[in-house]
C-alpha cells in the first residue's frame, strides 16, 4: 500500500551537506525511483505503471521533452520520471473533508513540497468571495461562474489563459481556439519563462524557433557542447545519448558555472556496466564558466574560426547564409581581455576548444536555462548560430542546434498556437477553418500578465495546469497581482501554491492525467505531445480515474467554451470533447505538419515535423538565408561585495514540483534553503560554512527584495557566481529585469549581497 501523505510540513532550514557526487544514476538512483513510487503508487501500481512510461502503446512522461529513442527499453523512463509519474498516479486523494479541515490562510503557510504531497484533487472547488474555505461545487456551476466573469468584462483582454508545457496538443489546441474566439491573444505560457529567448534567436537567425537535430544526430556528432545545462538531473534520459554518442566517437564539451555529477560520469542503469562498474566519462572538456560569459566564449571561438586556415565553410557561408561580412568584421574585433574578464576561463582552455571544433566536422551545440535567462540570452544564442553557421554546421547529419525543452509538451503547445504573438499565416488559417476573424493585436506573454494584473487590466486569470506563482519571478509582485484579479482558476491534477493565491474568487478544476484512462460516450481517447526534437506522438493512459465524474482538460475547455460562447457558436465543441479524432482533423487543417494527424499519429513512434533548415537547408527568414548577427561583447556588471546568483533544481525537483528535499549529486539532504558559494569568494566575503544568511537582490528600481534564512555551502561555483534553488528565490528576481527582445526573467542574472540572518522564515 501506498504511505499516507504527511501532515506536518517538515522543516526545511537544517539541510545536511557531505562532498557532491561526480557520477550520475546506478543502483542509487534505481533504488530511489521504485521507494519513492512505491511510497505514492503502492508495489503493484509502481510495476504496472512504469512499465508503460513512454512505450509506443503507453503514455508520455509528463516530466521533461526528451524525445523516446527508435526502440524502447523495457524502462523507458528516468529517476525524475519515475517520481513525476508517482505524484501522478498516486493513490493519495484530496476530497471536500481535506479543505473543509484547511483553511486557505493555514494552505497558504504550507510549503509547496507539502501541498503537493496531499495527493490528486477529486471534484471542482471554489473559494466564493469573503470565504475562508473551499467548498466543492458542481462541473456545472463551476463552468457557469467563469463563463459569468468572462461574460462581465469590459474587454476580452481583461482575461488571461496561461499554459503549462503538460497540456496535450489537443487541448492546447481547443484552449487557443477558445481564447480567440472570445477574442484575445492573452495566451502566455510557461515558455516565456525559460526558452523564449531560444525562439525569439532561432526565428531571426534561422527561421523557424525550434531545434534542428534528432537523436540520430546526436549519435553521428563528431563534437557535442553542452552549454548551460544539468541533464543528470533536468533531462537525465539526456544521458543515455551523450553515452551513445561517446561510444561512437563523438568528443562532449560542458560549459557551465557548476560541475555536475551527470555530465561527470554516468552509470547506465540500462546495462550492467553502468550497475556495477565505473560508467562512462562523458565530459572530455569542462570549461568552469562564469554567469553570463557564454556570449564571450562563443565570440572568441568565431575569431579563431576566422583567423584558421579553412576555418570557414565558404561554399555553405556564400549559398546559404546572409549578412557575414557585418559579422565577419566585428568578430575579428574580438579583444582577449574582455573574453577572459567575461568568461573567467584561461584562453589556453578556449584555445583548446577551439581546436577541438576545427578537428570536428559535425558539431552540435545544446543549451537550456543557462544561455536562456540572462539580458543578453537573445544575442547569446545568436551567437552560438553564428558559430555553427561558420562550419556549415546546420543542415548537415550530425549537426546543429539543439534547445533542450522542459516539460513534455511544451514545444508542441507553441506548435498548436499557445503563442500571444503569433504569426499572420496561423492566423488565417484558423480563421479560415472556423469562419472568423481572429484578434490581430498582441496579447500578453507571463511577465507582461504579472503586469496587466497588478495594474488592474486582466482581472480572470485562467491556467491550464502548471503553477503560475510559484514559477514566475518577483513573488511578492506576483502574488499581490494574482489578488487584484476579480477570478482566478487553475486546471490542476495537484494542489500547489497558485491555489492558495487567489483572486476575489477562485476554482480549482481536477483534471485526468497523462496516466488516467480517457473515456467518453464516444469510447477510449488518446492525445499527442511534440517532443524536444519536433517528434509527435501519441499519449494513452491506462489507469482508472482518481475520483468518478473528473474531465479531460478537453472536455473541460469545451464545455466552457460552449457555455460561454453560446448555442450559436458554430465550432463543434461538443463533437470535440467526445472524440478527439474530429478536433485533429480540425488542427490538420490548420497547422502545417500536420496534414493526415489522424493516420500519422496512429504509427508507432508518431511523426517528425517538417524542419527547412534542417530537411533541405531552406530557412524561412526575412531575407530567405540563415542570417549571421552582429552581438556586441557584453557581459553582466556585478558592484564589489555582492555576487551573481543563478536559482536552479535541486535533483529531487522537476520545475516547481518538489519530490523531496534531498540534492544527491551535490550533497545536499533535508533541506532547501541553502546557497552554494565559492570558498575563495565566501572567505573574501566572511562567509563562514554553515552560517546562516539573508540574500538581498540588488537591482536599479532600490525595491529591497529578500529572501531570508539560507545557508552557506562551500561549493566549486565558478568565483564570482552563487546558485541557490527557485522557487523559493524567484522573489530575488525583479519582475522587470528581462531579457532583450524575448522578455524572459533574468533568473541566472541576479545581484545579490549577503545580510545577517534575521531569523525570518
Amino acid at each position: 500500500m501506498a504511505k499516507q501523505a504527511p501532515q506536518s510540513d517538515p522543516a526545511q532550514d537544517a539541510p545536511q551537506v557531505s562532498a557532491p557526487h561526480h557520477a550520475a544514476a546506478g543502483l542509487p538512483a534505481v533504488g530511489h525511483s521504485l521507494r519513492m513510487a512505491a511510497e505514492q503508487m503502492g508495489t503493484r501500481r509502481t510495476l504496472a505503471t512504469l512499465r508503460k512510461v513512454n512505450q509506443p502503446d503507453g503514455f508520455d512522461c509528463p516530466g521533461c521533452a526528451w524525445p523516446e529513442p527508435g526502440r524502447t527499453h523495457t524502462a523507458e523512463f528516468c529517476e525524475n520520471g519515475a517520481k513525476a509519474v508517482a505524484e501522478e498516479a498516486t493513490e493519495r486523494r484530496i476530497t471536500a473533508e481535506f479543505f473543509a479541515a484547511h483553511p486557505v490562510a493555514e494552505l497558504a503557510g504550507r510549503s509547496g513540497y507539502w501541498l503537493g504531497q496531499q495527493g490528486r484533487l477529486t471534484r471542482p472547488m471554489l473559494l466564493d468571495e469573503g470565504a475562508t474555505h473551499y467548498v466543492p461545487v458542481s462541473w456545472d456551476d463551476a463552468i457557469g461562474i467563469v463563463a459569468e466573469e468572462l461574460r462581465a468584462l469590459d474587454t476580452p483582454n481583461g482575461a488571461a489563459f496561461y499554459t503549462s508545457g503538460r497540456t496535450s496538443n489537443e487541448a492546447a489546441f481547443a484552449y487557443q481556439l477558445l481564447a480567440r474566439r472570445l477574442g484575445t491573444n492573452n495566451l502566455p505560457d510557461c515558455s516565456n519563462m525559460c526558452h523564449e529567448s531560444s525562439g525569439s534567436a532561432l526565428t531571426e537567425t534561422l527561421g523557424i524557433g525550434k531545434g534542428s537535430v534528432s537523436l540520430k544526430d546526436l549519435y553521428q556528432a563528431d563534437l557535442i557542447i553542452v552549454a548551460g545545462q544539468n541533464p543528470g538531473t533536468n533531462h537525465p534520459r539526456m544521458l543515455s545519448a551523450l553515452e551513445r554518442a561517446k561510444r561512437a566517437g563523438a568528443t562532449v564539451v560542458s560549459v557551465n558555472p557548476l560541475p555536475e555529477a551527470g555530465l561527470e560520469r554516468f552509470k547506465n542503469p540500462q546495462h550492467a556496466r553502468g550497475l556495477v562498474g565505473h560508467g562512462t566519462k562523458l565530459t572530455d572538456l569542462f570549461l568552469q564558466i562564469r554567469l553570463g560569459g557564454d556570449l564571450a566564449l562563443f565570440r572568441a571561438l568565431n575569431q579563431l574560426i576566422l583567423e584558421a586556415d579553412g576555418g570557414v565553410d565558404r561554399a555553405f557561408v556564400e549559398e546559404h547564409c546572409h549578412g557575414f561580412e557585418e559579422f565577419a568584421a566585428e568578430a575579428r574585433t574580438t579583444d582577449r581581455a574582455e573574453v577572459l574578464a567575461a568568461t573567467g576561463l584561461p584562453w589556453e582552455q578556449i584555445e583548446e576548444l577551439g581546436r577541438l571544433v576545427l578537428a570536428s566536422r559535425k558539431v552540435i551545440v545544446c543549451w537550456a536555462m543557462g544561455l536562456t535567462q540572462h539580458k543578453h540570452a537573445v544575442p547569446t544564442i545568436r551567437e552560438v548560430v553564428n558559430f555553427l553557421l561558420l562550419r556549415g554546421n546546420v543542415g548537415r547529419p550530425g549537426a546543429g542546434v539543439c534547445p533542450v525543452r522542459g516539460h513534455s509538451n511544451v514545444q508542441g503547445d507553441r506548435t498548436m498556437g499557445i503563442f500571444e504573438r503569433p504569426s499572420a499565416a496561423f492566423l488565417d488559417a484558423l480563421g479560415k477553418e472556423f469562419g472568423f476573424e481572429p484578434p490581430r493585436a498582441h496579447g500578453h506573454d507571463s511577465v507582461d500578465t504579472i503586469r496587466a494584473m497588478r495594474d488592474g487590466r486582466v482581472k480572470v486569470f485562467f491556467a491550464m495546469g502548471g503553477n503560475f506563482v510559484a514559477a514566475t519571478p518577483d513573488t511578492e509582485v506576483t502574488e499581490a497581482a494574482m489578488r487584484r484579479c476579480r477570478l482566478t482558476v487553475h486546471v490542476s491534477t495537484k494542489l500547489n501554491r497558485s491555489h492558495v493565491v487567489t483572486g476575489a474568487r477562485a476554482l480549482i478544476l481536477p483534471t485526468l492525467g497523462r496516466t488516467d484512462r480517457d473515456i467518453t460516450a464516444r469510447g477510449a481517447q488518446f492525445v499527442s505531445v511534440e517532443d524536444s526534437m519536433g517528434q509527435v506522438h501519441s499519449s494513452r493512459g491506462g489507469l482508472r480515474p482518481p475520483a468518478p465524474g473528473l474531465l479531460s482538460e478537453v472536455a473541460i475547455v469545451c464545455r466552457l467554451a460552449r457555455v460561454v460562447l453560446g448555442p450559436q457558436d458554430s465550432v463543434p465543441w461538443e463533437d470535440f470533447a467526445a472524440d478527439y479524432d474530429t478536433l485533429r482533423d480540425r488542427i490538420a487543417r490548420v497547422v502545417p505538419g500536420f496534414e493526415n494527424f489522424n493516420d500519422l499519429v496512429r504509427r508507432p513512434g508518431g511523426f517528425t515535423l517538417p524542419h527547412g533548415p534542417r530537411d533541405s537547408r531552406t530557412f524561412p527568414t526575412a531575407t530567405g538565408r540563415a542570417n549571421f548577427s552582429v552581438n556586441p561583447l557584453t557581459a553582466p556588471e556585478v558592484p564589489a561585495g555582492r555576487l551573481l546568483l543563478q536559482t536552479l533544481r535541486s535533483h529531487d525537483q522537476y520545475n516547481t514540483t518538489i519530490y523531496g528535499l534531498d540534492d544527491r549529486y551535490r550533497g545536499i539532504t533535508g533541506g532547501r534553503r541553502v546557497v552554494l558559494v565559492n570558498p575563495a569568494d565566501a572567505a573574501e566575503l566572511g562567509l563562514p560554512e554553515g552560517g546562516y544568511v539573508d540574500l538581498v537582490g540588488e537591482w536599479k528600481d532600490g525595491v529591497e527584495r529578500r529572501a531570508p534564512h539560507f545557508k552557506v555551502v562551500h561549493y566549486p561555483v565558478a568565483r564570482g557566481g552563487a546558485a541557490a534553488y527557485y522557487p523559493e528565490t524567484n522573489v530575488l528576481v525583479p519582475l522587470d529585469s528581462t531579457a532583450d527582445i524575448s522578455n524572459t526573467p533574468t533568473s541566472k542574472a541576479v545581484v545579490i549581497r549577503f545580510e545577517p540572518d534575521s531569523g525570518a522564515r
